[in-house]
């Protein structure tokens, strides 16, 4: 029987802030309905198109962008390699003309003050991130639901899994079956992860996709570490990671990332130093992800930043530079193998499980990948990832005026501060004395996922979004 497998691909995805499942998950929707469409030859009948946006995508879709990523998805551009400057235009163009055109083929009337609907009060059962497109064509009209349930990840209404059906060598579900499967192969988790991801792909095809990952994170990092101005919002949200860069550095000179990184490393290696630079990377990864920069989903964008930000550290402080590829290959394909076991046991959404299900997730992943590339033992791994989410357990998602910024940026330089430590801990540590497994933990989540209040869950309904004084963008 075929497994149902989550690559690490599915976790880790190319796009563009600020929200992964509120707008790169409605943006892939709309492609997923074009696509159907366009198979189906009816792109050339359609008349008209109505988005319908419930639940969590109602309540703060205007802050997360998802109004701009139906549009986006509707016209056809790939998130991934969209000239992101040209994003502003296209909008523009739209709302002014008041007309799409549907996959660079079939132009129709198209206001979106009238034909994206925020319905804030209505949710549909399977998911709180729900969107239907009604579609009238010259003979029929048709209904088309998706749902995006975290991390880009989007199943449409009816079917099963968002994920493939392949038959891999070694399933994984739990943790346990991941320490049985190491134990009897004698693989670590990357080896074995690879092992998976052959079944899916070459292996040249796997080296490749894991460094163009990692170019995508570098270039955020380095672009968020050389932007200044205010973020995108209302909030006047002044980005730091400029501001840092240019403190730490002492206005050293250099002219690109390879010399920046140069510099980085001659900067010294004191406790203080690091931990100004991991936050640096993490403010820099999360205010381009504010101001829809592309960014690598890890495994959401609203916690974007942190494994990216340990990653680097990893390069620059604890392993070998000659080894960079096989640092930055081991340690993705250790936290995607994380990532997909609380995809699994639980959830990647906040908008169902909190900042938990996010920041929580990310710095979990982060710490598994570390201990990794630091020598860890399978059990050291997980028993990181465990430390790591022990810590997040609870934490809610409450971001101020619908806007993946305050909180949300600071959390990502917490995740990557507790990911570290909590691999410290794990490497230092006894895993056979742990009275916690990371099984436990991530059944613990889910179950603290369920019984939290639904105005904690990316609703901006509680805690410091009502507190703090600042109206919502209008719906």
């Amino acid at each position: 029987m075929a497994h149902e497998a989550i690559s690490i691909f599915d976790i880790f995805k190319i796009g563009v802030g600020p929200s992964s499942s509120h707008t790169l998950g409605p943006w892939k929707a709309a492609l997923l309905l074009l696509n159907n469409l366009k198979q189906n030859g009816k792109l050339s009948k359609v008349a008209s198109i109505q988005i319908l946006l419930y639940g969590s995508l109602a309540k703060t879709g205007k802050g997360h962008g998802t109004d701009v990523a139906v549009q986006m998805g509707l016209c056809g551009y790939d998130p991934a390699t969209v000239e992101i400057t040209a994003l502003p235009a296209i909008i523009a163009s739209i709302q002014g003309k008041k007309e799409i055109l549907l996959g660079a083929e079939k132009l129709i009337s198209f206001d979106p003050d009238k034909d994206i609907v925020f319905l804030s009060t209505e949710t549909l059962p399977f998911h709180s991130n729900a969107l239907t497109f009604l579609i009238s064509s010259n003979d029929e009209k048709e209904s088309v639901t998706y749902y995006s349930t975290g991390g880009g990840f989007v199943v449409m209404e009816g079917e099963r899994h968002e994920y493939a059906s392949v038959k891999l060598p070694y399933p994984i579900n739990t943790t346990s079956d991941l320490i049985d499967a190491c134990s009897t192969t004698g693989c670590t988790i990357p080896q074995l992860v690879m092992r998976n991801e052959e079944a899916m792909r070459k292996p040249d095809e796997i080296a490749d996709q894991l460094y163009s990952l990692w170019t995508v994170m570098l270039e955020c990092i380095y672009l968020g570490c050389h932007t200044n101005g205010i973020l995108p919002g209302g909030l006047s949200v002044t980005r730091r990671a400029s501001l840092l860069n240019r403190q730490l550095l002492n206005e050293q000179s250099y002219y690109d990332s390879k010399t920046w990184i140069d510099a980085i490393v001659a900067g010294g290696d004191s406790f203080t130093y690091i931990l100004n630079w991991v936050s640096c990377f993490a403010l820099a990864v999360n205010e381009e992800n504010a101001a829809f920069g592309r960014v690598v989903t890890a495994p959401t964008n609203g916690a974007a930043g942190v494994i990216p930000s340990v990653l680097l550290y990893a390069v620059l402080f604890k392993t070998e530079r000659s080894a960079e590829k096989e640092t930055i290959t081991n340690f993705l394909l250790a936290a995607g193998e994380i990532g997909s076991l609380f995809k699994k046991g639980a959830t990647i959404s906040a908008a169902m499980g909190g900042c938990q299900a996010e920041i929580g997730v990310s710095s979990a992943m982060a710490a598994g990948g570390l201990t990794a590339v630091c020598g860890g033992s399978t059990q050291q791994i997980l028993m990181a990832a465990e430390i790591a989410m022990e810590h997040h357990l609870g934490m809610t998602c409450d971001p101020i005026a619908g806007l993946v910024q305050i909180p949300c940026i600071e959390r990502n330089t917490m995740g990557a501060i507790k990911a570290i430590t909590a691999s410290q801990l794990a490497l230092a540590g006894d895993p056979s004395a742990a009275k916690v497994s990371l099984d436990t933990v991530i059944a613990t989540m889910w179950e603290t996922a369920k019984d939290m209040h639904s105005k904690y869950k990316e609703t901006a309904e509680g805690g410091l979004a009502v507190q703090i004084p600042v109206a919502l963008p209008e719906c």
